[in-house]
């Protein structure tokens, strides 16, 4: 028999009813050759200072730093009754083979591997290695069903990132909290570099000092053409006088044919962004709803950094955009010829392909989806049709007028073909969102035909009056942007992952420095507190550079690959300790 462990309960009955495991026991089903079990989460996990030795009990300077000459890993008190299952499973004379079917992904490799050494299983792995849960997506991943040990690199690579976070964390959090007293100065590898960008922010914020400048308009043939900055009140009027009811000439008009290309499929960081903007939704909200509908299966694997889907996937893709049509996700007819090709790339998947929803929207009672849910699901099936459409294409004009001796100009644009902005139209008229207005306001107008040489007579004008802004606050959007880039400045253009965390991580550092009362939002807004201003004031950078924590990110993608070792990422991380 063979023992399918997965990371969920959920998931472990959809594979059940796949692979014919369906006689109900306590902790894990079975049947057909085959016992499914599953674990709730970590089950297993690094033990706390205490257990190493006494001096590790006390927070204090001397006991600095801390750490273990052999890691010690303890059973979650919470689910030790999920994991002695597992274990009496995993020793079961029955079993011959385990294989690992938790999320196909670091973390969820860390998992089944942690249950596994834990439990002192020493019976052969293979691997199931699915981005669907879809029946035959299921079938399909047992049919090619990998040896465990392929995986090798990658288990050491969620390793080192656990091992890195207790090091960097546990340490930093004792070593300020003992400088600094009073509250518990939690400091992170991840967390704190995010939480150092916002402070930057808001002292900016802080700082700035707003100007006042104005600028002087001619009102004429239609067209409201403006000067430029200008920094006294008295000097726009005088312009403004000097042009009044006088005579505009066109001294110059630039055409430019553009075209914008189609967005690219979505990975989880791009819908996170997306669901905030248009929805307000946070982080952690969109992959909670991403990860349901995946367990569902009505959306493929949302914890991805790739935008594209594997060479081999067209006749899929073509499937499920006719699936969209046929489903509520896009009620308005269109004749639609999608550019597949565009959104395939093998090269550019790396453990998962991007975000798309599944054909079983098709036969889904969709309208008894939470709005929340269905709302995901229709910017997700969305997108699939946006970046296999076609080229929105406009025309933008700039041209300058001259009166009294003053340059003004006046720019506008016109639509040529819409391509790919028809679908995103289409969903801003489904679901109202709170940007369309602000945006329609400030979509440039498509100006009357000029020509060269042209006079307008009997000019209108106006000063209008403007202040500098200062920059704006982060909203979990613009935060989850730049902690993708973060530190990839300094980067080679081929490394694979750059920034603070990963897309699956992310959302997770943002709502713990909410729930340590670092952070708070305000709206849409998110906005250091009183307590994380502090804390970043006293930490020195080495902690706080998002260089530092995204070198690190690439290096775990190295150990993943196998091309650098445990040894030497987890000796850079001691040394690093040692040096705070």
């Amino acid at each position: 028999m063979k023992l399918v462990v997965t990371e969920k309960k959920s998931v472990a009955q959809a594979i059940s009813s796949v692979i014919a495991a369906d006689e109900r026991k306590d902790g894990y089903m079975e049947g057909n050759g085959y016992i499914v079990s599953w674990c709730v989460g970590h089950l297993v996990e690094l033990a706390q200072p205490e257990s190493y030795c006494d001096a590790w009990k006390k927070w204090n300077y001397e006991s600095l730093p801390m750490i273990p000459d052999k890691w010690q890993h303890e059973v979650k008190k919470e689910t030790a009754a999920q994991y002695k299952i597992l274990k009496n499973l995993m020793h079961d004379n029955r079993i011959d083979t385990v294989i690992a079917a938790t999320d196909a992904g670091r973390e969820g490799e860390l998992i089944f591997r942690l249950v596994y050494e834990m439990a002192g299983c020493d019976k052969p792995t293979e691997r199931l290695w699915i981005s669907s849960m879809e029946e035959n997506a299921i079938r399909k991943g047992f049919a090619n069903l990998q040896p465990g040990n392929n995986y090798d690199n990658l288990y050491h690579s969620a390793l080192c990132r656990q091992e890195a976070d207790w090091l960097v964390g546990l340490n930093g959090t004792r070593l300020f909290t003992v400088l600094y007293g009073g509250k518990v100065l939690k400091v992170g590898r991840v967390q704190t570099p995010t939480l150092a960008m916002l402070v930057e922010r808001e002292a900016k914020i802080m700082n700035f000092k707003k100007e006042q400048y104005f600028m002087a308009h001619i009102l004429c043939g239609g067209m409201d053409a403006v000067s430029g900055r200008i920094d006294k009140k008295d000097e726009a009027q005088q312009l403004s006088e000097a042009c009044k009811n006088g005579q505009a000439l066109v001294t110059s008009i630039i055409k430019k044919e553009k075209a914008s290309a189609p967005p690219k499929l979505y990975d989880l960081t791009t819908l996170q962004r997306d669901a905030n903007r248009l929805f307000g939704f946070t982080a952690k909200q969109t992959l909670e709803y991403t990860q349901s509908l995946y367990e569902k299966k009505l959306a493929t694997y949302p914890r991805t950094d790739s935008q594209f889907l594997s060479d081999d996937m067209e006749q899929t893709a073509k499937n499920v955009i006719n699936a969209v049509f046929q489903s509520i996700l896009f009620e308005e007819s269109v004749i639609f010829k999608p550019d597949i090709k565009r959104v395939m790339d093998s090269k550019k998947v790396t453990d998962h392909h991007a975000i798309i929803p599944t054909i079983e929207i098709v036969e889904a009672d969709l309208a008894a989806l939470p709005e929340t849910e269905r709302k995901i699901l229709s910017l997700i099936a969305n997108r699939l049709l946006c970046a296999t459409g076609e080229k929105h294409l406009y025309e933008t004009v700039k041209a300058e007028l001259t009166c009294s001796g003053h340059i003004f100009t006046v720019s506008g644009k016109s639509v040529t073909r819409n391509g790919w902005k028809d679908f995103e139209d289409a969903f801003k008229r489904s679901f109202k969102t709170s940007e369309d207005a602000d945006k329609n306001a400030a979509e440039e107008k498509k100006l009357p035909e000029l020509s060269k040489g042209q006079a307008f007579d009997g000019v209108q004008t106006k000063i209008s009056e403007h202040f500098t802004n200062p920059p704006k606050r982060f909203t979990e959007d613009s935060l989850l942007s730049m902690m993708e880039r973060a530190g990839s400045e300094d980067m080679d253009d081929d490394v694979e992952r750059k920034g603070l965390g990963t897309p699956a991580t992310r959302a997770d550092i943002i709502e713990k420095l909410v729930k340590d009362g670092f952070i708070r939002r305000e709206k849409k807004q998110i906005i250091p507190t009183e307590d994380g201003i502090r804390l970043i004031t006293v930490l020195p950078d080495v902690v706080k550079s998002p260089k530092l924590t995204a070198d690190w990110e690439n290096a775990l993608t190295l150990v993943a690959k196998g091309e650098y070792s445990m040894q030497e990422f987890m000796g850079g991380i001691e040394d690093m300790v040692k040096e705070l």
